[in-house]
């Protein structure tokens, strides 16, 4: 068993990328996660504290990661939370530690993000076959009549290349 924790916060640095002893890559950031409410009588956010995370991805997640996060971007990172006292001379104190399962850009606080999915030889298999489309009927629905297997709609009198479409019911 293990504590799955999703944690949203922003990169306190860029990531930065390193070899396990098996030669897997593994990349390591840091997350800041700011604490805090709204309050409605001064109408304004009061920051009551920041968390701080050290994250790890492992393999394909860590090359994505290294090719898509930069500082200061807003993320979210679900993965196995582990704690970890330290101590430095006369100084001790406790780390939280990610070992992250996903990550991704937080939407909400970003414009756009963009996402392409490049398999690497090992990935390739062969798409399984697809059997033919069935061709689908013409249905008339109200005097219009919708062709089944292109979800066009052909009416009498419609002019050529009428770009007019039917979803077609879930039980169809």
């Amino acid at each position: 068993m293990h504590d799955s924790v999703t944690v949203l916060g922003r990169l306190t640095a860029e990531p930065t990328r390193n070899s396990t002893s098996s030669g897997a890559s593994v990349v390591n950031f840091r997350v800041a996660c700011s604490q805090g409410y709204y309050d409605r009588a001064t109408q304004a956010w009061v920051e009551t504290g920041t968390n701080f995370y050290n994250v790890s991805a492992f393999r394909r997640l860590a090359d994505n990661a290294k090719a898509s996060l930069h500082k200061g971007e807003s993320v979210i990172v679900t993965g196995r939370l582990k704690l970890r006292e330290w101590q430095n001379g006369d100084k001790r104190g406790m780390t939280a530690d990610i070992e992250a399962d996903a990550i991704g850009h937080d939407l909400r606080r970003g414009a756009t993000a963009s996402f392409a999915n490049p398999l690497s030889a090992d990935d390739r298999r062969p798409a399984p076959s697809q059997p033919e489309p069935e061709q689908s009927p013409s249905v008339a629905v109200d005097d219009e009549t919708f062709d089944g297997s292109t979800g066009e709609l052909i009416t009498a009198g419609a002019p050529a290349g009428d770009d007019s479409t039917w979803d077609a019911p879930d039980d169809a």
